[in-house]
């Protein structure tokens, strides 16, 4: 009898310390999206004096005066060939909005999903991480940040809370023009902060110099595949599993507001 308590003992404690390890891991797991983000590719972004007109023209003066940034990292899919891809980027800002100008060379663009709100990342768009206080953080399925999925017909698509996909097309107005095998993306994106609603009425942030935002901005890739081929980031991700943008905005860049 004394083995037979002893035993129901151990096996009690056993389980104990199991469910304590695996609410560790858990607790530490969450710990490490919810740190303080570590700031990586600082980029400075000048202030429009005048709106850019939404017309995938890229012919604003502003457009002029900022500097391209490459969309050159392979976050999933085989190394593609830079004929067969290449992308690049442009920023600018007003109180209203940020501004963001895409020019990728590709030979297909494929939109084979009409409905909206399935199976979206499989298509060609381009997609804009969005963190507006640059606090970083996990955001799988809430508004700590924003990760747009802006496809060819418009079409504004990001995760929600109770892990369901919706359209923000009030948040992203956007344009493309393609010429051969190169297209003009031209986005106006309003900026909201974490206390973003669904069910209510939301005001974006009003900008201003000096603040700081989290961005990143990638490429999904999608030629003649029931699937994406490529997704092409414009940031480096650590570690073999790249496609974290969409869960942890730790791995954000930072974009810094100037006049």
């Amino acid at each position: 009898m004394k083995k037979f308590k002893f035993l129901l003992a151990s096996i009690s404690i056993f389980m104990q310390f199991a469910i304590y390890a695996q609410v560790t891991i858990t607790a530490t797991e969450v710990s490490l999206l919810s740190s303080d983000k570590i700031e990586v590719q600082l980029i400075e972004v000048k202030q429009a004096l005048e709106s850019p007109t939404i017309d995938g023209r890229m012919n604003e003066a502003i457009w002029q005066k900022s500097s391209w940034h490459p969309i050159d990292q392979l976050w999933l899919g085989r190394p593609y060939d830079p004929n067969d891809f290449t992308g690049r980027f442009k920023l600018s800002w007003t109180k209203d909005a940020l501004y963001v100008l895409v020019e990728v060379q590709d030979d297909v663009l494929m939109d084979q999903h009409e409905d909206a709100l399935k199976l979206w990342w499989d298509d060609d768009c381009v997609e804009v991480f969005i963190d507006e206080d640059n606090s970083g953080g996990e955001h799988q399925y809430n508004h700590n940040a924003f990760a747009y999925h802006v496809a060819l017909d418009g079409n504004v698509v990001d995760m929600a809370p109770g892990e369901i996909p919706r359209l923000y097309n009030q948040h992203v107005e956007s344009k493309y023009v393609t010429a051969n095998n190169v297209s003009v993306w031209e986005l106006k994106i309003s900026i909201y902060d974490d206390t973003f609603n669904d069910d209510t009425m939301n005001s974006p942030v009003e900008l201003s110099s000096g603040k700081k935002i989290g961005f990143a901005i990638a490429y999904c890739d999608n030629d003649t595949s029931k699937e994406r081929e490529n997704f092409i980031g414009s940031i480096f991700v650590s570690g073999t599993d790249k496609n974290k943008g969409w869960i942890d905005a730790n791995i954000f860049g930072t974009i810094i507001l100037t006049e």
